[in-house]
């Protein structure tokens, strides 16, 4: 699933080509490409200009000239591509957005591709600054108002173990498997240690080992494995290259030289060095 640093590359992407443009046609065609809860049909925004482009956590939304917002979210598969019109259409097109100005062999069109339809499109009204859906979802670690002192008082309150404490988007926004593996392990810290029994010191180096981490996957363009990860222009994310433990049982740690090790832990597979992370 497309994590903060794959949906910020996304958001970044996007923001390139897409500003002060407006939207002449909306087209969805499979139906769960609009979420059931979307105020209106995809049609709506027909007409709107796109002002910004903005992210929170894993969501993004197309802040546009209206009273309401258009909302995307990735789900395990989606992608949204910047393409002319001409361009051959993709066997998973879920929905497609043309905008007035032009490429050379077309009209700029957003696609949302999906092959495992998870993802969906949403039209919304706002929650204060944010869309209805997203109202819920914590401050990210790269918003200006993102308190850490606070998210550490949170998980430290925790009964649960560290890792899904910070993979609960209601306390901190953004972070998924990927990258909590990283972090954790950057950290020196077992998923499966206990908040309560974590220092305040210990959560706060979990906190800022994800922003770091998340941060050189950014750079990198995010995290790809196959097909289903694109930035806007298609291409891949290098950090894959990069990553210390996730996907690398079996393989010598980095820091360490002991065998990776995948444990089947909160629904997910978590990737941890024994020795380095206790």
């Amino acid at each position: 699933m497309p994590e903060l640093p794959e949906v910020e590359t996304v958001r970044s992407g996007l923001e390139k080509y897409i500003l002060g443009k407006k939207i002449t046609n909306a087209e969805s065609f499979h139906p769960r490409a609009v979420k059931p809860g979307s105020i209106a049909p995809l049609s709506a925004v027909i007409g709107s200009k796109i002002k910004a482009v903005k992210r929170r956590g894993k969501f993004l939304w197309l802040e546009l000239d209206r009273d309401f917002t258009l909302v995307a979210h990735l789900g395990m598969s989606g992608q949204l591509l910047v393409q002319p019109a001409l361009a051959p259409l993709q066997s998973h097109l879920r929905a497609k957005l043309t905008l007035a100005g032009r490429f050379k062999s077309g009209s700029d069109q957003i696609r949302f591709i999906d092959q495992r339809t998870f993802g969906w499109l949403c039209v919304e009204e706002f929650v204060g600054e944010v869309p209805a859906s997203v109202a819920h979802i914590a401050i990210d670690p790269f918003e200006e108002s993102f308190d850490i002192n606070k998210v550490i008082t949170r998980i430290k309150s925790k009964k649960c173990a560290i890792k899904p404490a910070i993979l609960n988007q209601e306390i901190v926004s953004g972070i998924g498997n990927i990258y909590a593996d990283e972090a954790l392990w950057r950290a020196k810290i077992h998923p499966e240690v206990v908040c309560e029994d974590l220092s305040e010191i210990e959560i706060k180096k979990v906190i800022t080992s994800a922003m770091s981490v998340m941060k050189s996957a950014i750079k990198s363009g995010g995290t790809s494995f196959d097909e289903q990860y694109k930035n806007v222009n298609g291409e891949s994310g290098y950090f894959s290259r990069s990553l210390k433990v996730y996907g690398r049982e079996g393989e010598k740690c980095s820091r360490c030289g002991s065998a990776i090790h995948r444990i089947a832990f909160a629904n997910r597979s978590s990737h941890f060095c024994p020795r380095c992370q206790r």
